[in-house]
């Protein structure tokens, strides 16, 4: 797959000259309605034997029309992650554009013409409620308008689960609710985030649960305060785990928020890995015990259910890895 980044305004020698479908979106998290515009930008593109192109964007849209907040620069997928799914979804050529107060500015037509119709797209895939400009103008019904017949323009209907749209904003919020079987089943992959191994309090070691604190990638929107079923990506293998997001409030007040993960039946050091960790199922909320037996006799119990889940969900299947 071959990314090219793209700064407005845009060079003329950037663009491939070849003919594309182009899907178009900003496409956090990839979920399965993304899913679903670049399935059906890849069909066309395998029906004309042309290649599938994707137009998408470095950073949110919102960084430059809203006023900075703790989670504008935080996503369901960072770049290095996005690029994979869609690599997964058979796109062959990504166009990522730098969204700048220069590129945001542009005119719907101006768009158009500075854009798209230089991508050489026989098809420009989206979905329904897509926009490339203020949002009373710049809709899918207007797009055949500035095309003037310079492309096909294909238009991908609502996707639903239960009854809801499936969208960023409501992941963001199951993933707050630490509802990751919601998360997962409107993703159609399991959540996974990434970050380095660090040296902690050694405090789970003295416990008997020795844990890996893993410091998170800043941009990644981390699921809500509680204790989860995961599994740790370390190298090229994965392995059970439970995974604490939380204050540690047991040692005390005030304490930062930390990702531990207590590996099942894995005893290595691994400071210094990059690792990736799949969230599966939150098993509790974080509790502040009485006594250090206290937290150890529920740490035991959080084992026995994370071995439990595995067994009974080692055949579950998603559609993407």
């Amino acid at each position: 797959m071959q990314v090219i980044q793209i700064h407005h305004p845009m060079a003329p020698d950037q663009p491939l000259d070849q003919p594309v479908v182009l899907a178009m979106g900003f496409f956090d998290g990839v979920h399965r309605g993304h899913q679903a515009v670049i399935n059906r930008a890849r069909a066309i593109a395998q029906e004309r034997g042309i290649a599938l192109a994707v137009l998408t964007y470095d950073h949110h849209p919102a960084l430059v029309y809203q006023p900075m907040t703790a989670t504008s620069n935080r996503y369901l997928t960072v770049n290095t992650r996005k690029m994979a799914l869609f690599e997964q979804l058979g796109v062959e050529i990504v166009y990522q554009v730098s969204f700048t107060s220069q590129f945001a500015a542009l005119k719907p037509q101006e768009f158009v013409d500075q854009y798209l119709v230089k991508f050489h797209p026989e098809v420009v895939v989206a979905g329904f409620d897509h926009t490339y400009g203020p949002k009373d103008v710049a809709t899918m019904d207007r797009l055949a308008e500035f095309a003037q017949g310079r492309f096909e323009i294909e238009t991908v209907g609502k996707a639903e689960d239960q009854d809801k749209k499936i969208s960023s904003t409501r992941i963001r919020r199951n993933l707050d609710d630490g509802d990751i079987q919601t998360v997962n089943e409107l993703l159609g992959y399991r959540y996974r985030t990434s970050g380095t191994v660090m040296h902690g309090e050694a405090r789970g070691r003295t416990l008997g649960f020795p844990t890996a604190n893993v410091s998170q990638e800043p941009h990644y929107w981390l699921p809500g305060i509680g204790v989860y079923v995961t599994r740790l990506k370390i190298g090229d293998e994965w392995h059970l785990a439970m995974t604490s997001v939380g204050h540690n409030v047991t040692f005390g007040e005030g304490r930062p928020v930390t990702v531990e993960a207590n590996l099942l039946n894995f005893h290595e050091a691994i400071y210094g890995e990059v690792v990736d960790v799949e969230w599966l199922y939150k098993l509790r909320g974080e509790v502040k015990f009485e006594s250090v037996e206290d937290l150890i006799a529920q740490l035991k119990q959080d084992a026995a259910a994370t071995q439990q889940y595995f067994d009974a969900h080692k055949n579950d299947k998603l559609a993407l890895d």
